[in-house]
């Protein structure tokens, strides 16, 4: 029999057990041992039916420890709401210019925002800017007036969750260095953001399944009954 590697002995962890919320970061933190600082990820398998309009899950959430991410943002303005943009420290600001570059193949930031008026130039990217999640959305904060505090929200740690087909939603919270109680502060506010998004057409118990993982790492499933509002 082969003996185990030191990866595999860290990770060598039984993926039915359930543990509690910290435990399991705990784990994760133990378990990302790569030579690069992975990110500890949550996936929370809900009871919707993506394929319903009445049963989308999606939102933002603003994580108080913040990602460990340098989020690079990009916003649609003119005039006076472009200065303010810039001032509030956004990577790329343009109208008519930055629509033809993106249009050209270059997209250089990870966040998208623009003022109202400007969704008529916004509206032609949607073929490029749709599949990579970062078309502007009124929902999300990201198509508004207030274009100062939209970027400084993107540059402190929000976050946008959207369920995908199988009623999964993957978020990151944060980076396997973080302190284990700021990664706890960011999964408390990650999960009361998606049960207050919980849709009228959600049948059954909502949240049923929540698993934790660093990059690189196994998953580890938490007990729901410790998941506040699941």
């Amino acid at each position: 029999m082969a003996k185990l590697t030191k990866k595999q002995k860290a990770i060598s962890i039984n993926p039915e057990q359930l543990h509690g919320v910290d435990e399991a970061i705990a784990l994760a933190k133990t378990n990302a041992t790569s030579k690069f600082d992975e990110t500890i990820e949550v996936a929370l398998n809900l009871g919707v039916d993506p394929r319903h309009a009445d049963q989308m899950v999606r939102g933002v959430v603003n994580l108080p420890k913040g990602t460990g991410k340098t989020v690079r943002v990009g916003v649609f303005a003119r005039g006076a709401k472009a200065d303010e943009a810039r001032e509030a420290g956004a990577d790329v600001v343009g109208a008519e210019d930055l629509m033809e570059q993106i249009q050209g193949g270059k997209i250089d930031f990870d966040r998208c925002i623009a003022t109202p008026d400007m969704m008529g130039v916004v509206g032609r990217l949607g073929k490029v800017l749709g599949p990579k999640g970062l078309m502007p959305n009124p929902k999300l904060g990201t198509v508004t007036m207030n274009v100062a505090q939209a970027v400084k929200d993107a540059k402190s740690g929000q976050v946008e969750y959207r369920v995908e087909k199988a009623g999964i939603i993957h978020s990151g919270i944060g980076k396997a260095s973080f302190p284990a109680e700021d990664l706890r502060a960011n999964f408390d506010a990650l999960v009361d953001a998606v049960v207050k998004a919980k849709p009228a057409g959600a049948k059954g118990k909502y949240v049923r399944k929540v698993a934790i993982s660093s990059t690189m790492g196994p998953g580890i499933k938490v007990d729901t009954t410790e998941v506040a509002g699941a």
